[in-house]
């Protein structure tokens, strides 16, 4: 009982020291991509074959807006399938914001950040050379799924989003804490396949949850050591937030929605296991 209560307080002790950094960061974020949003609408409408580029630089912005933006594009196919993935490859969802809580060094998270939009960029162009979209004449872009929890106050919306995260991380945190002591670091490890060649593909399909707590859950483990940047990087490439909800919600192809989730899916975890292989770390 003693060790379950000083884990308590050492995880609750953690997350509080993280508010004002997670507020800043994400007052930040929110002012950005209010100004952005229209913007990046016209930016990747009309990017043509330059499309990939712009999708993956505007993805590579945190939370999941632009996921979601890009869902909505590809359902009307006012963009290309290569430009969908390489947004959704590049997506950051809360990653960021989590590096940036933690006191990470810059370098690291830009590395991160460059790697994801490169990465985005390049499978972007592949699959548009491998795969061609019909274009539709009558279509309606359907705004009203952004993902923004809430519409109105940036402040409101900034603080809602600090406490969301907030609760995340002390439910991972608490767990990771809880397994260390009882468990231990090793068998955690173990656990995530840390040195396994496999470890990627577990991670990609943790990433693939079209939910914050997967980019969350990623990150924190490689933060706490238990995954190695790789297997890190595989799960935060197939990691799009909402936009798969998107996807799925407004694209009555089932099939196609399938076919690009396994895309991702194959994606984050070949990276992901080329990046172990050849011993690439921040």
């Amino acid at each position: 009982m003693d060790i379950l209560i000083d884990i308590i307080k050492d995880t609750l002790i953690d997350a509080l020291k993280l508010i004002p950094f997670l507020f800043i960061a994400f007052l930040i974020i929110e002012i950005i991509e209010n100004k952005l949003d229209k913007k990046a609408k016209n930016k990747i409408t009309n990017a043509g074959k330059f499309g990939p580029i712009i999708g993956s630089l505007f993805g590579a912005f945190p939370q999941c807006g632009f996921s979601s933006l890009a869902s909505n594009l590809y359902v009307a196919r006012v963009i290309s399938l290569g430009t969908l993935i390489a947004v959704y490859l590049s997506t950051s969802d809360e990653m960021i914001p989590i590096l940036i809580s933690e006191n990470v060094s810059i370098k690291v998270i830009l590395s991160i950040v460059a790697i994801k939009v490169v990465i985005g960029c390049l499978f972007g162009y592949i699959i548009d050379l491998l795969y061609r979209t019909k274009s539709k004449n009558d279509f309606d872009v359907c705004e009203s799924d952004h993902c923004h929890c809430e519409e109105g106050s940036i402040i409101k919306s900034s603080i809602i989003h600090t406490f969301k995260t907030l609760i995340y991380i002390i439910i991972i945190t608490f767990l990771l804490n809880l397994a260390f002591e009882t468990i231990g670091e090793d068998a955690i490890s173990k656990l995530f396949l840390k040195n396994n060649p496999f470890a990627p593909f577990v991670s990609s399909l943790v990433g693939i949850l079209p939910n914050c707590a997967a980019s969350i859950t990623i990150t924190e483990l490689y933060l706490n050591g238990v995954i190695t940047i790789g297997t890190c990087i595989g799960g935060l490439l197939t990691g799009s937030g909402v936009g798969l909800i998107i996807l799925f919600k407004n694209n009555k192809n089932i099939k196609e929605n399938l076919f690009i989730m396994l895309i991702l899916y194959l994606i984050g975890s070949v990276v992901g296991t080329i990046i172990n292989l050849i011993g690439f770390t921040l």
